[in-house]
């Protein structure tokens, strides 16, 4: 969705000033002109912090979509924080990653059978260590506010199209909902028809970014069929690992040379996925290239580098720090300028 080019003071500073960690006044508003402007910034790869921020070094070290977790995304200089979002019993939105309580918070049971009320007895807990922090199970609502004029926030939508009007409404209420990204999956010309429309009852001015994954397309007609009918600025992009045991040498049907003409000219941004999935194969939703490959074994410019090189300009990642800290290294980060 295009708007008007947004001013930035003093733009010289912007390539030769790093930015604080920090978030200052005004840094989200750098992140919306980089976010609308993808032709202007290919030299600049975004980060997107995966369940708000949750993995160092390979290790769990906060709970999965929490305030601690989004915070230090935040002091680490991420341009985004994906949040995951179910419904309470009584229609709230919450943050929550499973439909079930089991795995990060010390409660059991299905989300949908409890009402906020109730969640908000359950606390999250550090996967992996056990740890019961002291954030019970938070509100779409409050983790916007954690991120309110700092950073975009990514709502992974568990629901479905049918509340994408909803999540905007909370966003909205908050004046933020030009500071989320809403997405779905879109595979053929009837799903399009039907997000479309649910992206038409939610109203105006919030961002709305496609899912395609190359199991179901690669023809990049399709891909600019949908990105026109949603005026979009990124698409995510997945690429299947499928069942491959060596590693490719390219990127697939959605970083080919083709895709990337058409991302060049509708100047919206290509995001790849290098976080891991339990139970599959390293770099699952990134062609085997993934955080494991980068920082377990010590491969980063495999990962990110290969990313890189291959038209990605929006990298979603467990371990934020490390992806930040080599893009920085390899000049495939710009600075931030500062702000009054």
């Amino acid at each position: 969705m295009r708007r008007p080019f947004i001013a930035l003071l003093g733009l010289g500073l912007l390539v030769t000033l790093p930015m604080p960690a920090f978030a200052q006044d005004g840094r989200v508003q750098q992140i919306i002109e980089r976010y609308e402007n993808a032709n202007r910034w290919r030299d600049h790869v975004m980060i997107v912090a995966h369940r708000g921020g949750w993995k160092e070094n390979g290790v769990i070290r906060w709970a999965e979509n929490s305030r601690a977790g989004v915070r230090h995304s935040i002091g680490l200089g991420v341009e985004v924080v994906e949040l995951d979002v179910r419904a309470a019993r009584d229609g709230e939105y919450v943050v929550m990653h499973d439909s079930w309580l089991d795995r990060t918070t010390d409660c059991k049971g299905e989300v949908a059978e409890r009402t906020l009320d109730e969640l908000r007895t359950c606390h999250l807990v550090v996967e992996g260590s056990g740890e019961v922090t002291d954030e019970t199970v938070p509100t779409l609502a409050e983790m916007l506010e954690v991120a309110k004029g700092q950073v975009l926030v990514n709502i992974d939508n568990k629901l479905g199209p049918d509340h994408v009007a909803g999540m905007v409404a909370v966003a909205r209420r908050l004046g933020m909902e030009g500071e989320i990204i809403l997405k779905e999956n879109i595979f053929s010309a009837e799903r399009l028809a039907a997000v479309k429309q649910a992206v038409a009852d939610a109203g105006p001015k919030f961002r709305f970014m496609p899912i395609i994954a190359d199991d179901a397309v690669e023809d990049p007609r399709f891909v600019e069929t949908v990105t026109r009918a949603f005026s979009a600025d990124m698409v995510e992009m997945v690429a299947w690992r499928g069942e491959r045991k060596l590693l490719p040498d390219d990127g697939g049907a959605l970083f080919a040379a083709r895709m990337r003409a058409v991302a060049v000219r509708g100047d919206w941004h290509l995001w790849v996925n290098t976080y891991p999935i339990v139970d599959r194969p390293s770099g699952f939703t990134g062609r085997g290239r993934g955080d494991e490959l980068a920082v377990q074994a010590g491969f980063p410019e495999e990962v990110y580098g290969f990313w890189a090189e291959r038209g990605a300009t929006v990298i979603q990642t467990d371990e934020p720090r490390a992806a930040i800290e080599w893009l920085e290294r390899n000049g495939l980060r710009r600075p931030y300028g500062l702000t009054n």
